[in-house]
């Protein structure tokens, strides 16, 4: 077990208190076993987390639907356990979910993770998506500097040369100027 699979199911333990059912949950081989705690009725949330951490962890499709609910959840460390579980399931549909979370901007306050994760998909869906949520971050006083800066970044990484206008905006704002200017620097010459 890595170091994040590791935090991750020790912070799922003390949520759970360490009960019979979370040690079977933790330790279990059994996918089925896995799977069915996603569709059974009154699970607890670290249960149905757990479950699809590790189904999802382990490249079983079946924990997709329950991981992109939890990356667009309240809470960032199930966000980011979630968008560590999406990145090893490889399904085809992450980025497009990513996309759809990253752009709701009704739901702007939980966009971090998505954003990051469509960073490290590298996707097609990933730089317009970026762009469209740094766009609406670039008003005055927005709250959500730690979206817009993580658009920025992304956008840096991923180095695609429709991002220059944005970026050329957001270089002008002085919280993201730096980061901006340091994401122009890796765009193509054109």
């Amino acid at each position: 077990m890595d170091e994040e699979s590791r935090t991750v199911t020790e912070r799922i333990r003390k949520e759970s208190g360490g009960t019979p059912a979370f040690e079977q949950l933790a330790t279990s081989h059994d996918r089925d076993e896995l799977a069915a705690v996603l569709t059974a009725p009154q699970q607890p949330l670290w249960a149905r987390e757990l479950a699809a951490y590790r189904l999802g962890m382990a490249g079983d499709g079946r924990a997709f639907e329950s991981l992109v609910l939890l990356l667009n959840h309240r809470d960032p460390q199930r966000c980011a356990a979630a968008a560590q579980a999406l990145a090893a399931l490889g399904d085809p549909r992450t980025a497009r979910a990513a996309a759809a979370l990253a752009t709701n901007e009704l739901r702007v306050a939980y966009a971090l993770y998505p954003v990051r994760l469509l960073t490290q998909l590298r996707a097609p869906e990933s730089a317009p998506a970026l762009i469209a949520t740094l766009r609406r971050r670039l008003v005055p006083h927005d709250p959500y500097r730690k979206v817009a800066l993580a658009c920025v970044e992304g956008l840096g990484s991923l180095a695609d040369p429709r991002a220059r206008d944005v970026l050329k905006e957001a270089a002008t704002h002085q919280r993201l100027a730096m980061a901006a200017e340091a994401a122009l620097a890796r765009l193509p010459q054109g």
